[in-house]
């Protein structure tokens, strides 16, 4: 597997409708964006996703990727406290652990809002702006994604052109397989996840939120600038 698109669904995520498929080995898409466009291979939802909301009618080789399947793996990368608890990172996270590739492509994963739409379908919820301890920087939960992705040889790429929260290098579908994984300082990387094992905020279930009393909130907002510093984002 080497490059991956994940769709997320974000207004612009239309934009992805016409894209020639040969330019990604494999399409993500995460909770309403398998409506985007038909051939997608894999679509990555959390438990709470309506039943409604689901395909009924899936070709041969399209999947549903749960709870079962990403929580493990995001623990594998410390966590949804540490990685961010909205589903754009942890699909992020699920494919670099359990597709290993080269490059992933995000498309219509900018997490920024506007009233009138926030998302491809109409009105949504934002969910990457709920008070969550997890989610107090997105630049630094995306700094962090992408240089754990660096050091799993990925580059982390963003293919919108709009505004973004997303802190990953713009490109374009058809070069985006070339891309290669951004320098960052190893050892500011490496002072992050020593924080992080010092903290021990790790929560085997994922289901963190019902532990979120012992998660002290400033040292999450140090931990989110070295992560910022690891990638190089702000000054040392």
């Amino acid at each position: 597997m080497k490059t991956i698109l994940i769709l997320g669904s974000g207004p612009n995520v239309i934009t992805a409708r016409d894209w020639p498929k040969q330019h990604f080995d494999l399409i993500l898409t995460i909770n309403n964006a398998w409506a985007v466009r038909p051939d997608w291979d894999l679509l990555i939802h959390p438990d709470d996703f309506p039943p409604e909301r689901r395909p009924v009618d899936m070709h041969e080789g399209q999947r549903i990727v749960t709870s079962t399947d990403y929580v493990p793996v995001q623990n594998t990368f410390g966590g949804f406290v540490y990685a961010g608890g909205t589903m754009a990172f942890t699909a992020a996270y699920w494919a670099l652990g359990a597709l290993k590739p080269s490059v992933i492509a995000m498309m219509g994963c900018d997490m920024t809002y506007d009233a009138s739409k926030t998302h491809f379908y109409g009105t949504g919820t934002a969910d990457p702006l709920r008070a969550d301890i997890s989610l107090r920087s997105l630049e630094a939960k995306s700094a962090r994604l992408q240089v754990l992705a660096a050091q799993s040889g990925c580059a982390m790429v963003n293919l919108s052109t709009a505004p973004s929260r997303l802190t990953f290098p713009r490109t374009t579908p058809e070069v985006a397989a070339a891309s290669l994984p951004v320098p960052h300082s190893t050892t500011a990387a490496a002072a992050a996840l020593a924080e992080e094992d010092r903290l021990g905020y790790v929560v085997p279930s994922g289901k963190y939120w019902k532990e979120e009393s012992r998660f002290d909130p400033a040292a999450i907002d140090a931990l989110d600038q070295m992560w910022l510093k690891a990638a190089q984002l702000v000054s040392a």
